[in-house]
């Protein structure tokens, strides 16, 4: 484990239950061996864990029986992979062209204040993840924020307490 620091692994881990523990390595057993088994692993660890800290990359390494550097170039590269905890509700705010004209800067100030969260991080309580995004796909109803799978359109910085009182 040269370059990793255990005290942070150890700390990591301590974060997970006994029961997500043992479906991780469940997870980890029922693919060691199989050709192309690191991204369905990763994306099942994420779902029980919620995300993949350094502590969980090194065990599906080692369970795996693959370099720590391969596993996280897997999880770096896709960005459906996440190294920080997400909340239970995550919010996207698009900022492409339309919907930052539209005010989704205003929107993503709105919600930072709300949250007292950057993009990129996750309410203490993890509630709330914030994200951004360059485009959303509905420039028609700009400007757009996601919530989980839910498109919110010609939202007003006004109204983001009411709307996120819908997730709590």
């Amino acid at each position: 484990m040269a370059g990793i620091d255990t005290s942070q692994v150890n700390a990591e881990l301590e974060e997970f239950t006994s029961e997500q523990l043992a479906q991780v390595d469940a997870i980890i057993l029922r693919y060691r061996g199989k050709p192309g088994a690191l991204i369905p692993v990763l994306e099942q660890v994420q779902d029980v864990c919620g995300y993949l800290p350094m502590a969980m990359q090194l065990r599906v390494a080692n369970g795996l029986n693959l370099p720590v550097a391969n596993v996280y170039g897997v999880v770096t590269f896709y960005s459906f992979f996440t190294m920080v905890p997400r909340g239970k509700h995550v919010i996207r705010v698009c900022l492409g062209t339309a919907c930052y004209v539209r005010g989704g800067k205003r929107l993503l100030e709105r919600l930072t204040d709300i949250l007292q969260i950057a993009p990129g991080e996750c309410t203490a309580d993890r509630l709330y993840s914030l994200e951004t995004v360059r485009c959303l796909g509905a420039c028609g109803l700009a400007p757009v924020i996601v919530v989980n799978q839910d498109t919110h359109g010609q939202v007003k910085p006004a109204k983001l307490e009411s709307l996120l009182a819908q997730y709590d």
